[in-house]
């Protein structure tokens, strides 16, 4: 069944389109009655204006925002997401969603399509290796845009993220407040990825901070669960495999849950970023560094209202902090520790 136009309206009521359009536009004079059947009209047919085409047409902005995401099936995204809608619902905003796939060209088309229907803002997480310098003109006509979880690359703008390089820095820390001293790190990719790069970074400080070497060999990477599976099996095989894991993002962990498990190495201490679902249920519960994805789109959403309301101070960078959450898998010390080992109480 086709939906029903507003010539279809027009001739419902017995008018032209074009006074269909001056009440449904409240644009130039209509008669009182000619409006009262028009718009009974609309609620008989069950007639949707197209809102797009109206902006597009008269140059104003749609009452909608438009987010990229890498990823839909990542639940950390579903939550930022959630955050913003929850944020903007109540100022009469629409969002709509977008994934990227992690490429950069994909990306790209779909912020072009967003600024097609001249959406009232944009909101990015950027995939890797992905540039900003395209959306400058749209930055100085004053479009609100703010990045989520990575900032902008070659671009001046508000950005949101967490506070990964501490994070991962306590996280790592509580390993070695334990006894271990071989930890492994599974990343993401790329390397130059900024959450990855981050993290990484504060897994190496919290190594130095103790006065542990760094060692490459207990290095590894996967973008999903499975990749980060095998490479969590690949730490495991070393001829001195790492007594304790560090999991840089909740894809890492949930592939070395699934490793360690399999392989029934429970002995391995373990440690996530980012939190998982029924993770306290696991065996041993899991912990982790947990960031707040809700609060992350919380505060972008905050951020582009401001900038909707009319503020045009410099670009600001939010940093939301993470938290740690023991249950268990980080909290044992490497099979043969020394009894003299000073241990934190549990």
């Amino acid at each position: 069944m086709r939906r029903p136009t507003m010539t279809d309206v027009a001739r419902e009521v017995g008018v032209t389109a074009k006074t269909v359009s001056r009440v449904l536009n409240d644009d130039g004079p209509v008669a009182v009655e000619t409006r009262e059947r028009v718009m009974a009209a609309v609620r008989k047919l069950g007639y949707q204006p197209n809102l797009m085409a109206r902006n597009m047409r008269v140059g104003a902005r749609d009452a909608a925002i438009g987010l990229v995401i890498p990823e839909m099936g990542n639940p950390f995204f579903g939550t930022v997401a959630g955050g913003i809608e929850s944020a903007v619902r109540a100022r009469g905003l629409t969002l709509i969603v977008g994934s990227s796939s992690e490429t950069p060209e994909l990306e790209q088309s779909l912020i072009a399509a967003f600024l097609a229907r001249r959406v009232s803002a944009l909101m990015i997480v950027p995939s890797a290796a992905s540039d900003h310098r395209h959306l400058r003109s749209e930055r100085v006509a004053g479009l609100p845009i703010v990045f989520l979880d990575r900032p902008a690359v070659g671009l001046t703008a508000d950005s949101v993220v967490s506070a990964n390089r501490a994070g991962a820095r306590s996280g790592v820390a509580h390993l070695i407040s334990y006894g271990h001293r071989r930890i492994g790190f599974v990343g993401d990719v790329p390397p130059a990825l900024y959450t990855r790069r981050e993290r990484f970074q504060g897994y190496r400080d919290a190594l130095e901070a103790a006065g542990l070497p760094f060692d490459r060999t207990l290095v590894d990477t996967g973008h999903d669960a499975d990749a980060a599976a095998q490479a969590t099996l690949r730490l495991l095989a070393l001829p001195a495999p790492p007594t304790a894991l560090f999991a840089g993002n909740n894809l890492a962990a949930m592939g070395a849950v699934v490793a360690l498990a399999k392989s029934g190495r429970k002995e391995v201490a373990l440690v996530g970023f980012d939190d998982l679902p029924l993770a306290e249920v696991l065996d041993p519960p899991l912990t982790v560094v947990a960031q707040d994805p809700e609060a992350i789109g919380v505060a972008a959403a905050e951020r582009v209202l401001l900038r909707l309301d009319g503020d045009r101070s410099r670009a600001r960078g939010t940093l939301v902090p993470t938290r740690l959450i023991v249950r268990g898998s980080g909290e044992q010390p490497p099979r043969g520790a020394p009894t003299g080992v000073s241990l934190p109480a549990r």
